[in-house]
């Protein structure tokens, strides 16, 4: 098949959206599929991006960041794309589009208002309530009606969005690469100094808690004095962050950083617990597969999208969201009890396994099937036109145009 796949958020900024396309994109190819991306970029994405035929990549709109969800978004909020959008779909001819946030503003949307093939959508996010789906649903309701396949990310996601718009939703978790987190990697030498490590990682934003596991660590070292807390991520409270740590004087922190996939793996073998403290709108938590994949116990926030992955007990422990006393508690048993460390993080490792990218695309592989059928279906039955033994076989990989093809008698 030829796939495209569309984001509204920027190519080339790091984000959970954006890790999940270019690792479903990586599977399909590996599995002989042509695959091509299309979204905003302000930077330098890591693949050939050109206006011809052989792209792979196309850079529709100019992103801008936007406040969302108790983050940022950096989304094109350009609605002057509609020619440049026809142009590349008449050229490419795709069989299937799979959308990711398909009814963000503008390009999900524009990229669906041109669409004369099959369309498939995962929605990724997760909150109490949308104003934005609240208020526009019925201006979108035509576009969302165009989906022939509706994917969420997690069964907290797929709540959400029923709520506006009411479809036969499947559930398929984001993936982790499971091999490359597990691989045992030499850990880096400096961090392996006999202090216990906490690892923390995520954007440096509000929601993501890490004033709160500040706040937890302070307590905690009261009680171990050899402990470090190594936080891997960058944002835009960075700097009020280490202004906290500087003026409170609080010792053995590592502020990390943006790194790059490989170090990553590197300060999860680092590592000997995993905490995630967000305090909400979390749809998934990939983090903690990684944490799990990386054999660590993992001490998270019960909030909806991580309490799906987690149970209190078994791969790690719940605490209240936004408590540090709970918090730290849940920190200290952990710090205290190697054999339950060891315990959880086993746990963790046997469970991540049904996360595995393979796994994850095997299912929207038969979302696509079941949306081409689906798409088929609305003007003509395949099966009537090919001839007696032909009829039994599966029909998922033919394209839409070799079906028209078959239609007119080719």
């Amino acid at each position: 098949m030829k796939v495209a796949l569309v984001s509204p958020y920027d190519f080339s900024h790091p984000g959970g959206v954006t890790e999940h396309i270019k690792h479903l994109g990586s599977e399909l190819r590996d599995r002989g599929h042509t695959v091509k991306y299309i979204a905003p970029a302000s930077g330098d994405i890591g693949v050939e991006s050109d206006h011809g035929e052989d792209a792979e990549f196309y850079r529709v709109g100019r992103a801008i960041p936007i406040p969302a969800n108790g983050s940022i978004a950096r989304i094109t909020l350009s609605f002057h794309l509609a020619r440049y959008v026809a142009r590349v779909l008449d050229r490419e001819r795709f069989d299937i589009i799979h959308f990711h946030e398909p009814l963000m503003p503008a390009l999900p949307i524009t990229v669906l208002r041109a669409s004369k093939t099959c369309n498939v959508g995962t929605f990724h996010a997760y909150a109490q309530s949308h104003r934005a789906y609240y208020y526009g649903r019925r201006l979108v309701r035509r576009y969302f009606r165009k989906l022939h396949g509706l994917i969420t990310v997690s069964e907290p996601a797929r709540e959400f969005v029923s709520q506006y718009f009411a479809g036969d939703y499947r559930v398929i978790p984001n993936g982790v690469e499971v091999e490359r987190f597990g691989t045992v990697r030499a850990p880096f030498r400096e961090l392996r100094d006999g202090k216990l490590n906490i690892l923390f990682v995520g954007r440096l934003e509000q929601r993501k808690g890490l004033g709160v596991l500040l706040r937890a660590y302070v307590q905690l070292r009261q009680r171990v004095p050899d402990l470090r807390l190594i936080v891997v991520g960058e944002g835009r409270m960075r700097r009020g962050y280490e202004r906290f740590i500087l003026e409170n004087g609080i010792p053995d922190i590592v502020m990390a950083g943006h790194i790059g996939a490989d170090e990553l793996a590197r300060y999860y073998q680092s590592a000997d617990i995993f905490c995630a403290p967000n305090t909400g709108k979390e749809s998934f938590g990939i983090v903690l597969l990684e944490a799990m994949a990386a054999g660590l116990p993992v001490v998270a926030s019960d909030i909806p999208g991580f309490a799906q992955l987690i149970r209190s007990g078994r791969q790690g422990i719940l605490v209240r969201r936004d408590d540090p006393y709970s918090l730290t508690s849940a920190l200290n048993l952990l710090v205290q009890d190697k054999d339950l460390r060891r315990r959880l993080g086993e746990e963790g490792r046997r469970n991540v396994e049904t996360y595995a990218w393979g796994r994850v695309t095997d299912q929207v592989l038969d979302v696509y099937e079941e949306a081409l059928q689906r798409f088929i279906a609305g003007s003509f039955n395949p099966l009537d036109l090919l001839p007696g033994a032909q009829k039994r076989r599966r029909y998922q990989w033919v394209s839409a145009a070799g079906l028209k093809r078959l239609a007119r008698g080719g």
